[in-house]
């Protein structure tokens, strides 16, 4: 079988691509999002322009790849209790969410076009990623006797995550691992009932 041809130039660099993101990270948190540009963080990073256009189309492609590339993940504790294992995983939310990090992917957020790939890829990698892991924790919890099934799990699903990601958003009341306890024995409670 043949080879697809290479791209003229040369092969993208892992280690290139890993300094280029730690850079941007630094100037996000040090700086704030408007001062990231490609040139700044070419400078930072050692990183050549070309090699960072090679990776990221604009800067704000690659601000956005820097802050989700750490955004925490819809990891799920192995563990005999589904709703402890949810505790852990909202717990997990509310403290990244609760760094700087996390405030400055909120600003982002609340910044960027509902349809842009910034806003698509949080919406995938945390808020849906984050769901399909409490859904398996529900259907969990079902099929092992501990929960009743719930009449409508998207439903449910909302009123689980929906809670962290108003809090993120509107900056109402602080996320706290209270917070995150609360809300996973409401659910359990709700799905009990």
């Amino acid at each position: 079988m043949s080879q697809p041809p290479r791209k003229p130039g040369r092969p993208p660099s892992a280690a290139a691509r890993a300094r280029a993101l730690a850079a941007a990270r630094d100037i996000l948190l040090r700086d704030g999002f408007g001062r990231l540009t490609i040139e700044a963080v070419a400078a930072a990073s050692g990183t050549g322009k070309p090699t960072l256009y090679r990776h990221w189309a604009n800067a704000q492609e690659l601000a956005m790849e820097a802050l989700i590339a750490e955004a925490p993940g819809p990891d799920i504790a192995p563990g005999p209790d589904p709703k402890q294992a949810l505790t852990a995983q909202l717990t997990r939310l509310v403290q990244a969410f609760a760094t700087t990090r996390g405030r400055q992917i909120t600003q982002a957020l609340a910044a960027a076009d509902p349809d842009s790939e910034f806003t698509r890829a949080f919406r995938n990698r945390v808020i849906l990623a984050s769901r399909e892991a409490g859904r398996s924790l529900i259907a969990r919890a079902v099929t092992e006797g501990r929960a009743s099934p719930p009449p409508d799990v998207e439903a449910l699903l909302d009123m689980i995550y929906g809670p962290l990601f108003f809090r993120l958003l509107a900056g109402h009341q602080p996320l706290t691992p209270d917070m995150a306890r609360s809300i996973a024995e409401t659910a359990f409670t709700a799905l009990r009932a």
